[in-house]
């Protein structure tokens, strides 16, 4: 009778769900799907397209934000200041809500948001720039959405 070479490796323990049934959720690295998962998980396979995507570690805070070049849905670390689009490669400025202004659109009216200190702001709604102050002062508007911190 044959003697192995070396001894097998031990199976690894099969994952056990947590027993509160708590489940998160992420962005499928191949598809751009949700995929929700168990919290404990270290990876997860997309039913749709196969591809294993990695879990952050646990307490890592996630954030999102839509992709300027393809507007797909992208998750990032909360904290990251660039964040690459996976569809299109575009690189997307992350910014956190303590970066960014709101100010009306002098035109239309519509709610503009914009990287905090700039000069003016272009509405994609009807395309009229509006001027967000000179520059070392800010506008009333631009104070009043500034200092409020969204989570």
């Amino acid at each position: 009778m044959p003697v192995p070479l070396a001894p097998y490796p031990a199976p690894p323990a099969p994952y056990t769900p947590p027993a509160n049934g708590a489940q998160s959720q992420l962005v499928c690295s191949g598809c751009r799907n949700l995929l929700m998962y168990p919290v404990g998980a270290t990876s997860v396979c997309c039913a749709v397209c196969n591809a294993v995507t990695a879990v952050p570690p646990p307490g890592t805070e996630m954030a999102q934000l839509v992709c300027g070049g393809c507007h797909t849905l992208l998750m990032y670390i909360r904290g990251a200041t660039n964040v690459q689009c996976s569809c299109c490669h575009t690189v997307n400025l992350a910014l956190e809500a303590n970066q960014v202004a709101h100010v009306n659109c002098g035109n239309c009216r519509m709610l503009l948001m914009y990287q905090y200190g700039a000069r003016s702001v272009k509405c994609a709604v009807c395309n009229f720039v509006t001027s967000v102050g000179a520059s070392g002062t800010t506008s009333t508007t631009e104070q009043k959405f500034n200092t409020v911190t969204i989570q």
